[in-house]
């Protein structure tokens, strides 16, 4: 969806969700292996509320970056969108 005229709004959620949804998939079969549900579901939560702080920054047009992580997530998937 942004591969022809590059938005930068539409690039910082990208990022940001991308970083969200591979820490899911990290609590869910790594983490969920080793630490048992009570953890995994604690985790998951946790990741559930940072993915409503970001999805609510993007229907108000922020560029409002996840607490915690989302400073990492702009770092680390800088070349991606």
């Amino acid at each position: 969806m942004n591969n022809g005229k590059k938005n930068s709004f539409a690039s910082f959620h990208i990022r940001q969700m991308i970083g969200l949804s591979l820490f899911s998939l990290a609590n869910s079969f790594i983490i969920g292996r080793f630490a048992g549900y009570w953890v995994t579901g604690a985790i998951g939560m946790g990741l559930f509320v940072l993915w409503i702080i970001g999805f609510i920054g993007a229907i108000q047009g922020e560029e409002k970056r996840v607490p915690l992580i989302g400073d990492l997530f702009q770092d680390w998937f800088k070349g991606i969108a």
